[in-house]
């Protein structure tokens, strides 16, 4: 069993904010003299099925505490997802139905073990005890927490500065996350920046129970792709990590140089020493090893290895790609066997609008069989066997059905 010292150089590995610092090491003294594992929480809204790398830097966080011994208790939100939270929000956030939230959660475990443990992680959905509680129990933990206090958080704050509106039930989304706390008895809750008063509320409502306060452990947010937002499936700025390793190793390597340090230090076990030094080298070699060791952790070294030949072939190259998507049309969609640059865009999946299809367009983003079309109203000769490319990564084979 590594000493405190060890335990506490690997968990405090690319953490934002610990809330006690000390109450950790205390509660980490205290697991190890009982020979008894800390429960530590992470609470899941099930909001969307595919889990990217912005997920993996708590869950890898999770994975570093079960190693040294401890339990991973997953929060899946089947009851708060259908409330939504709205941290970090300036607007009211779409409620999900029971059955878009059971969708979701179905896709989560398979995607979950490819960074936990299954030995060391146990399920809870909150609407086992959220759901079960009468409307007077709602107004006794209601009365835990004072108006005051929620209106501390800056996304309210800032919204009763502006007059926009705040419903009732999102005071309540903060006041479930902490219960559940409560419900398992957490040690330590972990979570992004954009979670800490949640988790703080945890901890406020555990002394209300009368039970010890759990250490809130909250992770930097991953920059997407755009280095701009936060990774966000709904930016489309993600890497899923269930993408296959071509895509996986193309996205990390279009990324801004600036990011990499961020990304090797919360996405990869590089040692942090290892890590300047490779970024104090060329810039390519060090996406090049990042690329390596994103995709071999989610896939195994020899996926990356192709990953890495085919990027070099495609793009280094200038070869078109081994394989690449569809595109099906038949005759029926083109009229004189031609059709409008931005519907076909739209129809290969391209372009999720119009306006994202004139963007592409305009930026020079879009060729045909290696020829630049810059005009948005060009109206495309269809052939089968084209290729359609669209910025630097996305390739489509024009197929005529019919």
């Amino acid at each position: 069993m590594p000493t405190i010292e060890e335990q506490l150089a690997i968990i405090r590995r690319g953490v934002a904010e610990i809330v006690p610092d000390e109450e950790l090491i205390e509660k980490l003294t205290t697991a190890q003299k009982a020979n008894r594992p800390l429960r530590v929480k992470l609470g899941l809204d099930p909001t969307a099925p595919d889990i990217h790398l912005g997920w993996s830097v708590v869950l890898r966080k999770l994975r570093q505490f079960q190693d040294l011994g401890h339990q991973a208790c997953l929060i899946i939100g089947d009851f708060t997802a259908q409330i939504g939270d709205p941290s970090g929000k300036s607007k009211t956030r779409k409620q999900l139905t029971r059955e878009e939230v059971e969708k979701n959660a179905k896709d989560y475990e398979k995607q979950l073990f490819k960074i936990l443990d299954p030995a060391k992680t146990t399920f809870h959905f909150n609407g086992d005890w959220l759901g079960t509680m009468t409307f007077a129990d709602v107004i006794r933990l209601g009365s835990k927490y004072t108006v005051a206090r929620m209106l501390e958080r800056e996304d309210f704050a800032r919204r009763f500065r502006e007059e926009k509106p705040i419903s009732i039930h999102e005071f309540l989304y903060p006041l479930c996350q902490g219960y559940d706390s409560v419900a398992i008895q957490a040690d330590i809750e972990m979570g992004g920046m954009d979670q800490k008063f949640n988790n703080l509320v945890g901890r406020d409502l555990q002394r209300e129970f009368g039970q010890e306060p759990q250490v809130t452990l909250m992770m930097p947010l991953l920059l997407g792709l755009d280095g701009v937002e936060k990774m966000s499936q709904s930016l489309g700025n993600y890497i899923g990590i269930m993408e296959p390793a071509n895509s996986m190793y193309g996205k990390i390597m279009s990324m801004p140089d600036e990011m990499m340090r961020q990304y090797f230090e919360l996405c990869t076990d590089v040692p942090l020493e290892e890590i300047d030094q490779i970024l104090s080298g060329h810039p390519k070699a060090a996406k090049q090893r990042l690329a390596t060791e994103i995709v071999t952790l989610y896939h195994d070294s020899s996926a990356a290895a192709a990953a890495a030949a085919e990027f070099e072939r495609v793009f280094a190259s200038h070869e078109l790609p081994e394989e690449m998507e569809s595109i099906a049309l038949s005759p029926s969609d083109l009229t004189g066997g031609q059709l409008g640059i931005i519907d076909l865009l739209r129809r290969s999946g391209f372009a999720p609008s119009n306006n994202e299809a004139r963007r592409l367009i305009e930026q020079g983003g879009v060729s045909l069989d290696g020829e630049r079309v810059g005009d948005v109203s060009a109206q495309i000769d269809i052939v089968d066997g084209s290729v359609l490319k669209v910025g630097k990564r996305k390739f489509g084979r024009i197929t005529l059905t019919g």
